[in-house]
């Protein structure tokens, strides 16, 4: 075999296995996608509520992975670069409120195949720059036709506030080569401020709406003939008896 022939049977097993190695990714996405979805959808049809906005995803592209690499000092080998880079791929959830964050992050949580790895709470202790978000590095198992792996995801999740923050920050960013000017960083430090002091005023309304929701709908219940409210007493009790009976099979 001519080193030729050497090399290019080389040059092509590495294509194969980067292809794998950037697929595992996708298919993670995929999977944690579909549950997050579940839990949305869930939300919405039986609790007459969402705290999912929208879901954004992301792979690094194969020059980001490459700057990584050379910046933390590891070798071009795909095991190591999958074991010691956890933010290859990314989840992004926005929410409506600050308390819908915390709900989502106890969701994920309850899933027993997904294994959490590390959280930083960005919105108990914001970044010096005002930055606020919850960030978790997930371990998401993928099923293949021959294996199983588990793949690393980082999942953000932020309120619109936040996400509107961190949007027009990371531009300024860019736009100033990194470098932003001292007057610039103050202000939008003060933006952060007041994008949290608007998470906590809507959040206090939210809580108040709820609370009125509430009062009319015991209010309405109240309103009821007492014949009526006896019924619904009963289809409610044989509802959770059949729950209780479907259990135990």
């Amino acid at each position: 075999m001519t080193a030729f022939n050497k090399m290019h049977i080389q040059a092509k097993q590495f294509k194969i296995e980067l292809t794998r190695f950037m697929m595992s990714y996708r298919f993670a996405l995929d999977e944690i996608s579909t549950k997050v979805k579940i839990l949305k959808e869930e939300f919405h049809l039986i609790h007459e509520y969402n705290p999912i906005e929208h879901i954004n995803t992301r792979i690094k592209t194969p020059e980001s992975i490459i700057k990584k690499v050379q910046k933390k000092n590891l070798p071009f080998d795909l095991e190591i670069i999958k074991n010691s880079i956890q933010d290859i791929a990314g989840i992004r959830i926005i929410c409506s409120f600050v308390s819908d964050i915390y709900r989502i992050q106890e969701m994920i949580a309850n899933q027993s195949d997904i294994e959490i790895i590390e959280i930083k709470d960005y919105i108990e202790q914001p970044k010096d720059s005002g930055y606020q978000s919850l960030h978790m590095i997930l371990k998401v198992p993928v099923f293949l036709s021959d294996r199983q792996e588990h793949v690393f995801v980082e999942m953000q999740i932020r309120t619109i506030a936040m996400d509107f923050w961190a949007s027009l920050e990371h531009k300024i960013y860019y736009k100033y080569n990194k470098e932003i000017p001292a007057e610039l960083t103050n202000q939008l430090v003060e933006a952060a401020h007041t994008a949290a002091l608007l998470d906590r005023k809507m959040e206090s309304l939210n809580t108040e709406i709820n609370i009125l929701k509430h009062q009319q709908e015991d209010e309405s219940f109240d309103s009821i003939p007492a014949q009526t409210k006896k019924l619904l007493n009963a289809l409610q009790e044989i509802g959770m008896n059949s729950t209780d009976e479907d259990a135990r099979k």
